[in-house]
């Protein structure tokens, strides 16, 4: 049971590692509300590294945001969130292929096994909460902007990339979860069979109980001579 929950949460992990990285090069983290407006002659969409606006015909013009210090600080944190993310889970995937029982890697001992494939859960589990961190952030202040009636710029919605964002990092914590319960409990069946063996006090090795010998009687028979009660 521990292979196959440990195999199923290795690759839900890995597949929600990719949809992390879909959805951050996903152009359509918010996109430009048509509330209120009757008439709409552009859309504006945009994701953490670019901007793009474009036409009722169809054609879009796309620009990448310059400077690095000009952007807001949650946009910033997120770039960071998301590229962690990314880097956590691929590690992940390194270390679990390793620690994997079904991998014939370091199969003479399983205790590396088990740990490696620990380290790897715990790494997708971190990569899904950098994951849900940003993409929470991200629509917080998509819903700030929106509610507020003092803001003056373009109110924005929430994009198609952040649902599935939200969808991949739950699937990389789940699958790093599996991983993680799996092993452990695996690891810890392994050292229960591990108990150092105590000679028990019966079993000490006493010092020889001394034999008894066989009493020979001086008066028996050795040698074909006879004792004196043989005669009359």
């Amino acid at each position: 049971m521990s292979v196959l929950l440990e195999t199923v949460g290795f690759f839900m992990a890995t597949i929600g590692w990719g949809m992390l990285a879909v959805t951050l090069f996903n152009s359509y983290w918010r996109v430009s509300s048509v509330s209120g407006n009757v008439i709409t002659t552009s859309t504006i969409f945009e994701n953490l590294w670019q901007s793009c606006a474009t036409d009722s015909t169809g054609v879009f013009n796309c620009w990448e945001f310059q400077s690095l210090l000009e952007l807001p600080a949650y946009l910033q944190a997120s770039r960071a969130l998301m590229i962690s993310a990314l880097v956590l889970g691929f590690l992940g995937i390194v270390s679990s292929m390793l620690g994997l029982q079904c991998t014939k890697v370091a199969d003479d001992n399983p205790n590396v096994k088990a740990k490696m494939a620990i380290l790897g859960g715990c790494m997708f589990v971190l990569a899904g909460v950098c994951g849900m961190v940003t993409i929470s952030w991200y629509a917080f202040n998509i819903t700030r902007d929106f509610f507020n009636p003092l803001f003056v710029g373009t109110k924005y919605e929430i994009g198609p990339a952040l649902y599935l964002g939200w969808s991949a990092s739950l699937l990389v914590m789940i699958g790093g979860g599996c991983l993680f319960t799996s092993c452990r409990a695996q690891s810890s069946q392994d050292k229960s069979y591990m108990y150092p063996y105590k000679a028990s006090k019966s079993a000490v090795s006493a010092p020889a109980a001394a034999v008894p010998r066989p009493r020979i009687d001086s008066n028996a028979s050795s040698g074909g001579k006879y004792g004196k009660n043989a005669y009359v």
